[in-house]
């Protein structure tokens, strides 16, 4: 119950709907019970009027009254609806009524009155010949046939409200479904799509808020804009003076010195080399996030492949690596830049945190989900508590060694997020221990 309160709170679809389903419920109770009454007093009155009617007929037809036979022989049939008899003048002796069975005081006009132990509904009047005549009908007929009367009156309503239920349910679900539209296209965004929601199809009553939600997705862009803008400046401000330094520290190297400064040289130009490549990816996490999404065309997985291991193969001969490229070669829909972005820069990691000697598996495969894009290494790999961080800008796992600025998988789920992909992270397969990252981006249609 307070599950239901809660909800019928905070929805206002729900609320409306409950509200109207209790006003059309309550009105319908008050209509069948006023239908009810006012059809059972009716059917009554028809009733009664059929008794005046009977009496009449008697009288302009000059029929034959019942106790004009012999006493004791008058007609009386258990399951007969009327009942008929002549009695003697107000005055007159009683032995006429009581062989009819019929009361001695009876008096002109509607009555109910008890005879033979069942309770009846009688009309009497007087007849031209000054006669009077009794019509009479039992009570439980009258109430059978009117209840009768008065639940096929009710029968409209157990009809039609239902469906009126049902009608008022669809009609809200109805015009409350732009709004649900609405809000379904917003929650499927990114948090990087701040274009406002269209009004288009929306109510009056909702838009004035959809509008202010929109100003205030303007003044975040701009705010997010400003933010990019001034990381991307920063980094390009800061990358003059570290080549300058580098150079200064390559010159400095060369010259004559002793062991332990030369130790120090080489720390220096460590770190230096540590800062460019951070700024580096601070620029390109910067245009990750700022620039708009890339025309798209069909590209194939492993010429980016060659493309990449070109670049980085001094490093991967330096620490002689086996790296390889296995499977049929498959092509995606994508923007060639970001994606070659992207594999730059899970190769780099893999070959960064795989040791000496070690081995990494490059492939591309079908599945029912797209294109699934597998960078594989038998490296340390990395903790599952710890999978879910490592694409948050500079986090990095603890306990590495390996120089680097923790914004690698960032740019990464960023640029893939922008082709409408996703990226995964798991164990190794192929090997005993490692890291497994697969890139799930949509087929390239035929």
């Amino acid at each position: 119950m307070d599950g239901f309160r809660a909800r019928l709170n905070d929805s206002l679809r729900l609320r409306l709907s409950f509200w109207l389903l209790v006003i059309i419920v309550g009105v319908a109770v008050v209509g069948g019970v006023l239908s009810f009454v006012l059809t059972y007093t009716e059917a009554n009155q028809v009733q009664d009027d059929m008794l005046r009617q009977t009496a009449a007929l008697f009288d302009a037809q000059h029929l034959p009254a019942p106790n004009t036979q012999p006493a004791g022989d008058t007609p009386i049939d258990p399951e007969a609806r009327l009942r008929v008899a002549l009695l003697p003048p107000p005055g007159a002796a009683s032995q006429t009524a009581s062989r009819t069975g019929f009361p001695p005081n009876l008096t002109d006009g509607l009555q109910t009155r008890v005879m033979d132990g069942d309770t009846y509904r009688i009309f009497v009047t007087a007849l031209n010949s000054k006669q009077r005549i009794a019509v009479a009908q039992q009570t439980a007929i009258r109430d059978e046939t009117a209840g009768y009367s008065a639940l096929l009156g009710l029968l409209p309503f157990l009809v039609l409200v239902p469906l009126l239920l049902l009608a008022v349910t669809a009609l809200v679900r109805r015009v409350f479904a732009p709004v649900m539209v609405a809000a379904a296209a917003v929650d499927r965004r990114s948090e990087r799509d701040l274009q406002a929601v269209s009004l288009d199809g929306l109510p009056e009553e909702i838009r004035p808020f959809v509008a202010a939600i929109n100003r205030l997705l303007g003044r975040v862009a701009d705010a997010m804009t400003m933010q990019q803008r001034f990381i991307a400046a920063a980094a390009h401000e800061l990358r003059s003076p570290l080549t300058a330094l580098s150079l200064q520290a390559e010159r400095l190297g060369g010259a004559a010195m002793s062991d332990d400064a030369r130790t120090r040289v080489r720390t220096l130009r460590q770190g230096i080399d540590r800062n460019r490549v951070m700024l580096d990816q601070l620029l390109s996490y910067a245009r990750a996030q700022s620039m708009p999404a890339m025309p798209t065309s069909v590209v194939s997985v492993h010429d980016l492949f060659r493309r990449v291991l070109a670049e980085l193969m001094p490093l991967v001969e330096d620490k002689q690596i086996d790296i390889g490229v296995s499977g049929d070669d498959i092509h995606v829909r994508a923007a060639e830049v970001e994606l070659t972005t992207v594999l730059r820069n899970l190769i780099a990691n893999a070959v960064h945190y795989t040791s000496p000697a070690g081995v990494i598996d490059l492939r591309a495969v079908q599945t029912t989900r797209g294109v699934a894009i597998t960078v594989e290494d038998n490296g340390p790999g990395l903790d599952p508590a710890e999978r879910g961080r490592v694409f948050e800008p500079f986090y990095r796992g603890l306990g590495t060694e390996v120089v680097g600025s923790g914004l690698g998988l960032s740019i990464v789920r960023t640029l893939v997020e922008q082709m409408n992909g996703h990226v995964e992270l798991a164990d190794a397969a192929l090997f005993a221990c490692g890291l497994r990252v697969t890139v799930i981006l949509p087929a390239a249609r035929a």
